[in-house]
């Protein structure tokens, strides 16, 4: 192949590139501007306590749908990278822990995640267990990107329910658990952080309320 056609088709190859990227971005914004959410009568309460499972599942799951008032997000996880996580969670999602509850915290500077997982809405609560972090990434630039879902904590080993959905690249330390990816419903979650902060700011509560109405692993 001649000099010129490889620089012909180098061309070609950037300007698909150029013109893709556009039409990705706008679907999903057209995707998130679709979404519509009914009103939801969920409100913080006392959580459940959980007895734990003392060994991880022979037969972890696959799958957890999150059914919301925004509609169905669809995560499939990571699978043998993150046994505990996934036996705890999915035992969690069984006893319908996280039916009803609210997801507490959105943030839209810095970090771009929706925080999931406690029944109180306050931020501090939890199954009243804790395990260790695992299938942790590497620490570099959007290290978490959109579609990831990683568990929350307050430290080294302080996992219990919380979790967070990703709708943008985001970056963090390598700290928290990644455990799945969103395979379908990410432009809800992109909905709703394009309804923003309650009362403005960057950090804080939904203005948009979502609810996940019913969680189940399979």
């Amino acid at each position: 192949m001649g000099m010129m056609m490889k620089r012909f088709l180098l061309c070609l190859s950037l300007v698909s590139l150029l013109l893709t990227a556009p039409l990705n971005v706008a679907s999903a914004a057209l995707k998130a501007s679709a979404v519509k959410c009914t009103a939801t009568k969920a409100v913080g309460h006392t959580a459940k306590t959980v007895v734990p499972m003392q060994k991880p599942l022979k037969k972890l799951p696959k799958t957890f749908s999150l059914r919301t008032n925004c509609g169905t997000i669809v995560i499939t996880t990571v699978g043998n990278q993150a046994p505990w996580t996934l036996t705890h969670m999915s035992t969690l999602a069984k006893v319908g822990y996280f039916d009803g509850s609210l997801c507490h915290r959105l943030t839209t500077s810095g970090i771009f995640v929706l925080q999931c997982g406690d029944p109180t809405a306050t931020g501090t609560g939890g199954p009243g267990f804790s395990y260790s972090d695992e299938n942790l990434p590497v620490n570099g630039v959007n290290n978490y990107p959109a579609g990831s879902v990683a568990m929350a904590n307050a430290g080294p080993g302080t996992n219990g329910s919380q979790f967070f959905l990703v709708y943008a690249d985001t970056t963090l330390g390598p700290d928290y658990t990644l455990w799945g990816k969103i395979t379908k419903g990410l432009e809800i979650v992109q909905a709703i952080a394009k309804s923003g902060v309650k009362g403005g700011g960057p950090d804080g509560p939904p203005a948009t309320a979502i609810a996940l109405i019913k969680v189940r692993a399979y």
